[in-house]
């Protein structure tokens, strides 16, 4: 799936021609830069290595600075590696969120805001008791009995309990794209997208 990196600017909102308010996304879009073309014969894949996001020359090591080199641009801060373009592209190109059409379809990968350590209503979405456990006032958010006695004598692998959240890598498919803004490089999708505020995604069509 070809596509680009992207960095997420925010939330908002637009009315459609029916006057609908639908929420959407803003992201920033490129431009990308190929810092790197996979060919069959070398590397045994087909592929097109995108830099997103210019990095100082200080914060860099000698291997980074010698590979934006060698594809005569500056060091980046995210590179993917995407398949399936139409396109032959060499080094140095550049692809802009024109790459996308209004109207059509994308997929967006990010990794999802950090929580920190929560219990099973909020991690996992139980119920709680509902307030129906005979005068027990304490126990509304607990997780209750996770199973084990005297046979298992353990409690199983991937039960639901309290734990570290967020943080994941999530796709969020068939997002649609209301408006791209060229002169700008902003590409607007309709809902929400994994991330916090400047955080980078990845956006496949």
């Amino acid at each position: 799936m070809s596509g680009l990196i992207g960095k997420k600017i925010g939330m908002t909102s637009i009315f459609d021609e029916n006057g609908k308010n639908i929420p959407c996304t803003v992201i920033e879009a490129g431009p990308c830069i190929v810092t790197q073309v996979r060919t069959e014969e070398v590397d045994g894949y087909k592929a097109v290595q995108l830099g997103f996001d210019d990095a100082t020359e200080k914060s860099a090591t000698k291997a980074d600075l010698g590979h934006a080199k060698k594809a005569g641009t500056s060091v980046k801060r995210k590179i993917v590696e995407f398949k399936g373009f139409d396109k032959e592209y060499k080094l140095g190109d550049a692809i802009t969120v024109e790459h996308f059409i209004e109207g059509e379809f994308v997929d967006i990968a990010g990794i999802s805001k950090g929580k920190g350590f929560q219990g099973v209503v909020k991690r996992h979405g139980f119920g709680g008791v509902g307030q129906a456990t005979h005068g027990q006032h304490n126990r509304l958010r607990a997780p209750g009995s996770i199973g084990a006695a005297s046979y298992p004598a353990r409690v199983f692998k991937g039960m639901k309990m309290a734990g570290r959240m967020g943080g994941d890598r999530v796709n969020v498919e068939n997002l649609r794209v209301l408006k791209i803004v060229a002169d700008k490089n902003l590409l607007v999708v309709k809902g929400c997208v994994p991330g916090h505020k400047n955080s980078y995604v990845i956006i496949q069509k």
